[in-house]
C-alpha cells in the first residue's frame, strides 16, 4: 500500500473519522508506523500503554492465557481498527497480550499528544467515547452470540463484519490461522469446519483465506434467526 493510502485507512478509523480534519492530521503527522510479522508479539500483558494502535493492513488478535496455559482470544481486530485507546490514555498496564496474526501495518499514536489535543478541544472527546464504547459494544456482542447463537450463526456473524458493504455479493479476507477464528468464536476447530459446512446452505463459500458471500442480506436474515425458532418447529 501508498503512504496516502495508509493515511486514509487511518482517517476512515473510527477513532479518527469523527475528528476535526485539522486534528486528525495533526495526530497523524506525529504518528509513526510499525511493521509486524506474523506471530511477533506487538505487546505484553502487564507492560504499560504508550501508544494507541490503528491497524492499517493485516489482523491482530488480543489474547490472555489463562492459569491452566490455555490462550484466550479476547478481539481481533482487522484493517481500519483501533484498540488500546483506553489503557494508552492512562497509561495503565495492558490487561491482554497483542500478537500479528498476519504480517501487520500499524499505526502508532502517541497517547500523551492524543490526551493534550483533547484537553485543549474537550469536543474530541466525543469521538473518543465513540471508539470505547464500540469496543464495549462488540464484547458484549460477542457474550451474546455465544448465550443466544449457534456456531454455524457466530461465524456467520464474524463474516458480515468483515463485509463492506450491507448488500449484493462480498469476498471478504480471513486470517490464515483458522484456530483463531474459533477461538475468537468460542468455538473448537473442528466445529468451525462444521459450520463453514452449515453455511454453504445459505451461499458462503471458504477458499484458502477468503470466504465468498453470495448474498449479504440472506446471510444476515440467518445469522438473526432466533435458533428457537427450528427447534418449535421440531416439536
Amino acid at each position: 500500500m501508498t503512504i496516502e493510502t495508509d493515511l486514509n485507512v487511518a482517517r476512515n478509523s473510527l477513532l479518527l473519522k469523527s475528528l476535526p480534519e485539522e486534528i486528525s492530521e495533526t495526530l497523524l503527522r506525529g504518528a509513526t508506523t510499525r511493521h509486524a510479522g506474523r506471530g511477533e508479539t506487538l505487546f505484553l500483558q502487564g507492560e504499560t500503554a504508550h501508544v494507541v494502535h490503528i491497524v492499517l493492513d493485516g489482523w491482530v488478535k488480543l489474547y490472555r492465557i489463562s492459569p491452566n496455559g490455555n490462550e484466550a482470544v479476547v478481539s481481533v481486530f482487522s484493517r481500519g481498527s483501533s484498540f488500546g485507546e483506553a489503557v494508552a490514555f492512562r497509561h495503565a498496564d495492558y490487561p491482554v497480550s497483542g500478537e500479528a496474526v498476519t504480517d501487520c501495518v500499524l499505526l502508532l499514536i502517541q497517547a500523551n499528544a492524543f490526551v493534550a489535543l483533547m484537553k485543549d478541544s474537550p469536543e474530541i472527546c466525543m469521538s473518543v467515547l465513540a471508539s470505547t464504547f464500540q469496543h464495549l459494544h462488540s464484547l458484549v456482542g460477542q457474550i451474546e452470540q455465544i448465550k443466544a447463537q449457534t456456531g454455524a450463526q457466530r461465524v456467520a456473524e464474524f463474516l458480515l463484519g468483515l463485509c463492506n458493504s450491507n448488500t449484493g455479493s462480498c469476498v471478504v479476507t480471513l486470517p490464515y490461522d483458522k484456530v483463531l477464528i474459533a477461538g475468537r468464536l468460542g468455538m473448537k476447530p473442528e466445529s468451525l469446519s462444521r459450520a463453514f459446512s452449515k453455511l454453504r446452505q445459505q451461499g458462503v463459500r471458504i477458499a484458502k483465506n477468503h470466504a465468498s458471500i453470495d448474498n449479504i442480506e440472506t446471510l444476515r436474515d440467518y445469522a438473526d434467526t432466533d435458533p428457537a425458532t427450528a427447534w418449535n418447529k421440531a416439536l
